[in-house]
C-alpha cells in the first residue's frame, strides 16, 4: 500500500543545538535505510518549512505506524497521512521500478 505523508518537525526552544544535530543524524541514517529497503519510495522537502513529504510503500497501516514511530523525531513531529490508490486516468500502471522513482 502507498501512502503520502507530510511531517513538520517542531523542537522546543530549549533543546540544544548539539541535540538537534544528534537527532538529524539519527534521521538521516533510519531515513537511508527505508530508502535502501524499499520502505520509502521518495522524499521531498517542502520549501521554507522544517518539514517534507514522503511516500511510503508498506503492507498496512500498521507498518506504516511501526516505521513512522521509528523516526528518531517521531515525538516532535506532526504527521498528517494519505492513503493513495491508483487514478484510472493515469498513464502507466508502475510509478516505481524497484527502489528508484521513474521520471
Amino acid at each position: 500500500m502507498l501512502f503520502l505523508a507530510r511531517m513538520d518537525v517542531v523542537f522546543p526552544e530549549s533543546m540544544t543545538d548539539e541535540t538537534k544535530a544528534d537527532f538529524q543524524h539519527r534521521e538521516k541514517a533510519y531515513s537511508g535505510e527505508l530508502q535502501r529497503t524499499g520502505v520509502l519510495k521518495g522524499i521531498w522537502r517542502v520549501v521554507g518549512e522544517y518539514a517534507n513529504y514522503s511516500i511510503y510503500d508498506v503492507e498496512d497501516n500498521d507498518e506504516l505506524q511501526t516505521v513512522l514511530s521509528g523516526f528518531p523525531m517521531f515525538a516532535y513531529m506532526n504527521v498528517k497521512v494519505t492513503p493513495l490508490a491508483k487514478h484510472p486516468n493515469a498513464t502507466t500502471d508502475d510509478f516505481f521500478d524497484g527502489n528508484t522513482i521513474q521520471e
